[in-house]
């Protein structure tokens, strides 16, 4: 999770951020790292002084990207309507459908829809976790479904897909289209909105699942030290912004997003086995039932299973680095487990 996973959500994201800060100021190549780096470094300041400054800013964000979500989804039915063409292919677009590339864009989309399992990281600083993490995990999915599926048909209904499977800043191409040059920057702004909202929550769950590994002996314990003052991980959050500053610095975010996007629902097929595992343990207390088992698992276990395998032959060298990275976690592991271990039997 840390090396790859999170992280490299964390930098993708803050490329994105960047890209769009680059709509209203020129910036190279290293101009946008920069500007990533630097937004990951004042969210991880903002979450390291207090759980509070940091949820205060979440929901204040949250509220903002939802409603710049809800103006891009607007204007590009409204607006578009004026347009002569809608949901057109383009030129040179090779439309052709095969297993791989099916499997690539469920992958895309997977990858798209991301962060849903992110609530259940706060659950021991959730007021009433048993009620509140399952309503905000199936209200939440719903809504940012609703969100992208929406905003994928309106870039479509505006834009040729061709430009849009070309543009790096689609949403602004968009605006671009509706609005004439100049479009573009309220567009932006939009995004840049969205984006540092994503990345505040993202920013925020993370260390605590450090911070829990660390107290489990499934990581270096100086990683759970709590901050006497403010209270917080900090040391999860130190590491967890250093490193993704470094993963921004190293990769663009096609690198990024190859790297991440398939070692992730590893890690979630790997949940999902676990469950029938769980499930044959008769002291295991269920507090959950949900209709569908065993098939809704295997269903998605298969799946997962396919697009990994997938994922790795159609780009198995950006595949290995984002699977090494992953392995780098197991001498940590085995270190810490063995430390345990002796501790506990001591």
């Amino acid at each position: 999770m840390f090396w790859v996973m999170h992280s490299g959500i964390i930098a993708a994201i803050a490329v994105i951020f960047a890209r769009y800060v680059g709509y209203f100021v020129p910036l190279g190549d290293w101009g946008i790292k920069g500007v990533a780096v630097v937004c990951i470094l004042v969210l991880s300041a903002v979450n390291y002084v207090g759980v509070n400054h940091g949820s205060t800013l979440q929901t204040a964000l949250t509220l903002a990207k939802v409603l710049a979500i809800a103006l891009m989804i607007t204007f590009g039915f409204v607006v578009g309507s004026r347009l002569p063409v809608h949901f057109a292919t383009g030129d040179n677009l090779d439309t052709t459908l095969t297993v791989t590339n099916f499997f690539l864009a469920v992958g895309a989309g997977l990858f798209t829809y991301g962060g849903w399992h992110m609530v259940a990281y706060n659950s021991e600083e959730t007021v009433a976790p048993r009620k509140t993490i399952p309503r905000a995990l199936i209200l939440g999915t719903v809504i940012v479904t609703i969100c992208y599926i929406a905003m994928t048909a309106a870039y479509a209904y505006v834009l040729p897909l061709s430009r849009v499977a070309s543009s790096t800043r689609v949403a602004a191409d968009a605006a671009d289209a509706l609005f004439g040059f100049g479009g573009g920057a309220l567009m932006s702004g939009l995004v840049v909105i969205s984006a540092f909202g994503s990345l505040t929550g993202i920013v925020l769950s993370g260390p605590r699942v450090y911070y829990a590994m660390a107290s489990d002996g499934l990581l270096l314990r100086w990683v759970g030290h709590i901050h006497p003052k403010f209270r917080t991980p900090s040391r999860a959050i130190l590491v967890q912004a250093i490193w993704s500053a470094v993963l921004v610095t190293t990769g663009t975010y096609g690198t990024l997003f190859r790297r991440v996007i398939y070692t992730e629902w590893i890690f979630f097929c790997l949940m999902a086995i676990g469950l029938f595992v769980l499930r044959r343990r008769p002291q295991i207390a269920r507090d959950y039932h949900v209709w569908g088992y065993p098939i809704v698992p295997a269903i998605f276990i298969v799946s997962v299973i396919a697009i990994v395998i997938n994922q790795i032959a159609s780009d198995p060298a950006e595949s290995f680095v984002g699977l090494s990275l992953v392995l780098l976690g197991l001498p940590v592991y085995y270190v810490t487990a063995r430390k345990r271990r002796i501790e506990e039997n001591t």
